[in-house]
């Protein structure tokens, strides 16, 4: 027959004035906390990687063996402030303006996860304004493309229907919509310049 060793398990508790005691297990919760009412338990692992947002211990739950924990009164709750103005709002307008105050700065709703073109009115009313494309290209291919095209709206037609068909958009809509991005021939005056009118 052979030798067996066989340790007590114990495990360690501390309270939050640095003094600690140990325990013989299996204890649960529940029995720890007999003697300090109001107060909860919380292990050291779960202190280490979560802090004061710990779960504590539930009553029934056994503490393990050679392990650390902490009785501690359990953290009050405030509850979240509201900010009361003259402003009334309705839970829908809160909402939307929660959605945007956590928006970040490059507006995701017009850019394309793959990094192709995205589209913004100018002029800021409903319909019937310009449209600015904007489209990245890679260096070899903008000039491959400026190389064979004759003139500036060419190259631009070019580097637009590209894209279109990668986004599958039908030659048509890029030639229409080139008609009305692309610079028109000849420098426009300086008064005409400005896309905003004083109105």
């Amino acid at each position: 027959m052979g030798n067996s060793l066989g340790g007590k398990k114990t495990t360690k508790v501390m309270k939050i004035d640095g003094e600690s005691f140990k325990l013989k297990t299996p204890v649960t919760a529940e029995e720890v906390l007999k003697d300090f009412p109001g107060h909860v338990l919380l292990d050291s692992e779960s202190v280490k990687h979560y802090g004061a947002r710990a779960k504590p211990l539930e009553a029934k739950q056994r503490l393990e063996a050679k392990r650390l924990y902490f009785v501690v009164e359990p953290v009050k709750e405030c509850p979240p402030r509201r900010v009361r103005s003259g402003i009334h709002m309705s839970a829908k307008e809160r909402l939307e303006n929660l959605m945007l105050a956590r928006r970040s700065s490059s507006d995701l709703s017009i850019l394309n996860p793959s990094g192709g073109w995205t589209t913004e009115e100018e002029g800021g009313g409903g319909g019937g304004g310009a449209v600015r494309v904007k489209v990245r290209v890679p260096k070899a291919e903008l000039q491959r493309l400026v190389k064979e095209g004759a003139t500036e709206a060419e190259a631009t037609q070019k580097i637009a229907a590209l894209f279109m068909t990668k986004h599958n958009e039908t030659p048509q809509n890029t030639l229409h919509m080139m008609k009305e991005t692309s610079p028109p021939p000849h420098p426009p005056p300086q008064e005409e310049s400005n896309p905003v009118s004083d109105e």
